[in-house]
């Protein structure tokens, strides 16, 4: 059962990843974006291939990488507001 939740998952961030590289490509076509921006969006698919080559199972990687961007997205949120703290 978990290992049709881990796929079923997975299908999701993909599915959501494509949906948001093409608005993405769009906004950066139509001049309302920048390319940098955009990038950000393969952050979560690059660390899940990454995960993926390091660890060989997709479980494993799903996990880690989950691990990996709450991490990333604690560090944003101490780096932000130490940024708006000092005024930096």
């Amino acid at each position: 059962m978990s290992y049709i939740a881990i796929i079923a998952v997975s299908v999701l961030i993909a599915v959501g990843l494509l949906v948001a590289l093409l608005a993405g490509v769009r906004n950066v076509i139509d001049g309302r974006s920048d390319l940098k921006k955009v990038a950000i969006m393969a952050v979560p698919a690059v660390v899940l291939g990454g995960s993926y080559a390091a660890l060989g199972t997709l479980e494993q990687a799903g996990v880690a990488t989950m691990i990996v961007m709450i991490a990333l997205m604690a560090l944003g949120i101490v780096v932000s507001s130490i940024k708006r703290t000092f005024n930096l």
